[in-house]
């Protein structure tokens, strides 16, 4: 009896431990025909904020923080408009054409590219030169002016793109002063001119009157040079370009500035630094223009900082800074710059490892519209298209005048030539 109880146990043991064995194989076999469970959700992209596009400010007038401060202004990004030019644009935030075409190489200045964000390059190294008077820099293509300051008042510069003379035509540099401001001016062409355009089947008039057919514009300042001016246009598009006869050209919106607050006597410095460096605070900025065309240098890009090695032994400000920090400066940075110009103001600090394009990366992004307090009132002066401006250019320039004067001026003798 006990025997068969055991075997009965034993036989209930069995039978129970196979089932389980059963069950588990079934519970198996179950995983091995259930579906795969659903892949994770891709990862979310990051989107970048879209930039926030501001109301620009006018790029003509600054205050300096300190009377060593070299650099001024920022640098902006906008958007081409569905029928923009770049000189449009260029116009419209007070810059000049070869300004902004070279802030944006390889953009067709004419069809740019509705959408296209581009540079717009007002941000300024200042020439290395006194803070006084009317400075101008060639190789920039840009006009500084720094008014006398009232006693306590910080120092402010006024900068304007100017158009200047045409390769054999050179705008000379050196130091005069205006002798004598005219509004409305007559152009007597020089002799040497009316030859050249008799030469192209152009027969210009021995006197142009005042009016909207006069080269010179509404205003013109007459300088110790004689056969040298600052002056308006009737043609703004020549702006930021060769294609003077030796003169100083500027938007008629800004010769008027001028006119208004540039007295007679100020002293005008013509220099040709085609590369520019200047402090803001601590940091030392470069901003490589390039040379001109006709200047020995353009063949040779390295050769553009020899009037920098030189000048470290002034003692001017900027060159004190520069000394007392050479160490901290990335001369190789500059060496890059002067190799491609852009126009844009890059640090050279050592420890900010910056190139221009990291700095067109973090550019103010504003509307393309008119600035507030711009100088341009948007509609006059404007121009059709490109073959307009092609006839602009080989259009008459003016050399000489003879001035319309107003009774509390005096002026020299008109040039002869």
């Amino acid at each position: 009896m006990g025997a068969m109880a055991m075997s009965f146990r034993t036989a209930r043991c069995c039978s129970s431990r196979a089932a389980a064995l059963a069950l588990l194989a079934w519970l198996s076999g179950c995983t091995l025909i259930r579906p795969p469970p659903p892949p994770p959700p891709p990862p979310v992209a990051v989107v970048p904020p879209a930039p926030v596009y501001e109301r620009a400010s006018a790029s003509h007038r600054f205050v300096l923080e300190s009377p060593h401060t070299g650099v001024v202004g920022n640098l902006q990004m906008t958007t081409v408009g569905a029928d923009d030019t770049l000189p449009d644009i260029a116009r419209r935030f007070n810059v000049g054409y070869e300004e902004i075409v070279r802030a944006n190489p390889g953009v067709d200045p004419w069809v740019p590219g509705a959408g296209r964000d581009i540079v717009v390059p007002t941000r300024f190294v200042l020439p290395d030169a006194p803070h006084e008077g009317v400075v101008i820099n060639v190789a920039a293509m840009r006009l500084y002016y720094y008014p006398k300051p009232a006693k306590g008042e910080p120092q402010v510069v006024f900068t304007h793109p100017i158009g200047i003379g045409k390769v054999g035509w050179q705008t000379p540099e050196g130091t005069t002063k205006v002798v004598a401001r005219v509004k409305d001016p007559v152009w007597v062409p020089p002799v040497s001119v009316r030859k050249e355009h008799l030469d192209n089947g152009d027969v210009l008039p021995p006197k142009v009157a005042a009016g909207p057919d006069n080269p010179l514009g509404a205003y013109m300042f007459r300088l110790g040079w004689p056969s040298y001016l600052i002056h308006g246009t009737n043609k703004p598009y020549g702006v930021g370009m060769r294609s003077s006869h030796g003169c100083v050209r500027l938007y008629p919106e800004d010769i008027a500035i001028l006119y208004d607050t540039v007295p007679i006597g100020t002293p005008v410095r013509v220099v040709n630094q085609p590369i520019v460096i200047g402090w803001r605070n601590e940091t030392l900025y470069a901003q490589a223009y390039g040379a001109l065309e006709d200047d020995p240098r353009s063949a040779r890009p390295q050769a553009l900082l020899l009037p920098v090695k030189l000048a470290k032994g002034t003692k001017s400000p900027l060159w004190q800074g520069i000394r007392a920090h050479e160490k901290e400066i990335d001369w190789e940075r500059l060496k890059a710059l002067a190799s491609e110009p852009r126009g844009v103001p890059v640090s050279v600090m050592k420890r900010d490892a910056a190139s221009v394009a990291a700095v067109v990366a973090a550019a103010r992004h504003v509307r393309n519209e008119l600035p507030d307090g711009a100088t341009w009132d948007g509609t006059s002066g404007l121009l059709v298209d490109q073959q307009q401006y092609n006839e602009m250019i080989g259009a008459r320039e003016p050399a000489a005048v003879a001035p319309a004067m107003p009774a509390d001026v005096s002026a020299p003798s008109p040039p002869t030539h």
